[in-house]
């Protein structure tokens, strides 16, 4: 058990860590630069989970699929980064740390593992925000918990999809390497945000509603290429059971659950 224990430590000096820059995505529909209403809910419920205290900077980046020429795409990302300035000002979020507002026009980089190009485009019409804090050393602790299960703080998912955001892949990495180095064996459990209890939410790649399944057969998939023995791992979705509150995009996670030392 002790084993366990210091295993937990690790991860949550590392969590701490790596607080220090704090990412959010917002997505756009075809041709335009005008939110949505579900977009602007999810926006707002963000920065109102965020903490005030000692924002040291904002950079804000848009991007837009591969249909337009150059120019109008350079054009329509820079009026996407500008409509979430206009946002953030109006929220009284510190606009005056903002000090990027920046339209990058097309995004070239396939940031996932995907094929299909309507998929591709829908997740390249986005703007990235990087909220920056200074930096924080804490001691690692060992902390007791009631169950021995491990939220996989900062391995978080895109909206609608079992798509790791941008930093994620990076923590999920040394997740594995940390794993390699135990013998316990664990159940891989998906969550999703924003519906009701039992219900599952619908995969846009696939329309099935099994979103937390999907999840977390991701991480299962991801700590498999790794190395990470199947004999040690299953996975299952846990919907919407477990809302941890504030930000919906905490709920868009995979936390494990340790069976056996």
């Amino acid at each position: 058990m002790k084993k366990i224990f210091i295993f937990f430590a690790f991860l949550f000096s590392f969590s701490i860590q790596a607080q220090f820059n704090i990412e959010h995505s917002v997505y756009f529909d075809t041709d335009v630069y005008n939110l949505t209403k579900t977009e602007k809910t999810r926006l707002q419920k963000f920065l109102n989970s965020l903490t005030k205290d000692e924002v040291q900077k904002i950079e804000i980046y848009g991007f837009c699929d591969d249909r337009g020429s150059n120019n109008y795409n350079l054009e329509l990302s820079q009026n996407r980064a500008d409509e979430i300035k206009t946002i953030f000002g109006e929220a009284s979020f510190f606009p005056e740390k903002i000090v990027t507002v920046d339209g990058r026009g097309e995004l070239l980089l396939n940031i996932v593992d995907e094929t299909d190009a309507s998929v591709i485009r829908a997740l390249n019409r986005r703007v990235d925000i990087v909220i920056s804090y200074p930096e924080v050393e804490i001691e690692p602790e060992v902390i007791e918990k009631e169950e021995n299960k491990i939220l996989l703080d900062n391995v978080l998912f895109i909206t609608g999809y079992s798509y790791l955001t941008m930093g994620s892949k990076r923590v999920l990495n040394n997740v594995a390497e940390i794993l390699k180095k135990e013998s316990f064996s664990f159940i891989i459990q998906g969550h999703v945000c924003c519906t009701e209890g039992e219900s599952d939410a619908v995969d846009r790649k696939t329309n099935k509603k099994n979103l937390s399944i999907a999840r977390a057969k991701f991480v299962y998939d991801f700590l498999l290429e790794k190395g990470i023995s199947k004999e040690r791992m299953s996975y299952e979705g846990l919907a919407h059971k477990f809302p941890l509150g504030g930000s919906e995009d905490k709920d868009r996670r995979v936390e494990i659950l340790i069976l056996t030392d």
